[in-house]
């Protein structure tokens, strides 16, 4: 495999953060030398629409310079607690306000014409998690509620409206945290549920945003004892590989919650986090501050899809399927060069 082809397969799977509100000197490196086929923007980011645009912009003609397909550029904009980006833009609830499939409309509707205008293509939403009545769940404030059909039906509005508008929408956090206490930031938490209760309620979400062609679905950090007493899911071939893809029939973009978090960072070397990654069928990692993580992880993958004829053709996968979402959203000549990334 040539360097410049194992370069790029290794960086279409990295989503980083970065600091700063103006194209800089880091994000050429990300951009130009890690190829990165994502980045992802937090409050540290952001300040007005004009600076948001520029800042877009400025990113995907770098990219466009470099000969790169174009970036995912992603936010967290739920409403209610979870929304990056303040007035002047709409404030909404959020998730748990929401009475009828039309609030979940407007609010996509909304949100995805606000994105658009600056440049952002991905929203980290809809929560698909369902949070049980009498359990003090860490995603109470921000789910739904607690009936798995409202739920699935009002996740599935949302996607339905932010996708026919160009915002892909990423649905959260497989295979469900609704019934987690402890807060995945913080620590890695385990839940231990039967396969029945998670089929007939947690998977429900996710299964009708499978059916409503999501464009990307994120792994929780959290450990499901009766999947995979090991690892979290994020890290799991039980979870994406077997579940996930196996059982459930999901063949698009499946990525990690942030690795910065508390559940992985303390717990787990760069290197392991991305081996299993690679082995579990993810297709991409989620680094979201700045540090010597992002280029450790690029290296990591790199070198694995040159010694591994396995995990090459996993990888190769893993590309095709972020190349194909980019042709359904972000259509353009760019296309043609990348049909088929084996080179």
């Amino acid at each position: 495999m040539h360097p410049s082809e194992s370069n790029f397969l290794a960086g279409q799977r990295l989503m980083v953060g970065f600091d700063g509100t103006d194209f800089n000197d880091d994000l050429e490196f990300l951009i130009g030398t890690l190829q990165v086929g994502g980045l992802i923007l937090f409050s540290r980011n952001v300040d007005t629409p004009d600076q948001i645009r520029h800042l877009c912009r400025d990113c995907q003609s770098f990219a466009a310079s470099c000969g790169l397909p174009p970036l995912f550029i992603a936010i967290d904009q739920e409403g209610g607690q979870v929304a990056r980006l303040r007035a002047p833009f709409t404030q909404f609830p959020g998730n748990p306000a929401m009475t009828h499939p039309d609030d979940a409309a407007h609010f996509a509707r909304v949100t995805a014409g606000e994105l658009t205008g600056v440049g952002i293509n991905m929203d980290m939403a809809p929560v698909l998690d369902v949070a049980p009545e009498g359990v003090e769940s860490v995603m109470a404030g921000r789910a739904f509620g607690s009936d798995p059909g409202w739920v699935a039906a009002m996740g599935a509005t949302m996607i339905d409206h932010f996708q026919r508008r160009g915002i892909m929408a990423v649905a959260k956090h497989f295979p469900g945290i609704g019934r987690t206490v402890l807060d995945s930031h913080l620590a890695l938490p385990d839940l231990d549920i039967d396969a029945k209760t998670l089929a007939d309620s947690d998977l429900v979400p996710f299964q009708a945003a499978i059916h409503g062609r999501v464009a990307g679905i994120m792994l929780s950090h959290i450990r499901y004892a009766g999947i995979d007493p090991v690892w979290p899911a994020s890290l799991s071939p039980a979870v994406t590989a077997d579940l996930l893809r196996g059982r459930m029939g999901y063949q698009g973009v499946v990525m990690t919650d942030d690795l910065d978090m508390g559940a992985i960072k303390p717990n787990l070397t760069i290197d392991t986090t991305i081996g299993q990654i690679m082995i579990a069928d993810v297709d991409i990692a989620l680094i979201c501050h700045k540090g010597p993580d992002i280029q450790a992880a690029c290296e990591k993958i790199r070198k694995a899809l040159v010694a591994d004829r396995g995990l090459r053709r996993m990888g190769v996968r893993s590309v095709e399927r972020i190349l194909r979402l980019k042709r359904r959203f972000l259509a353009g000549p760019w296309a043609l060069k990348y049909e088929n990334p084996r080179g």
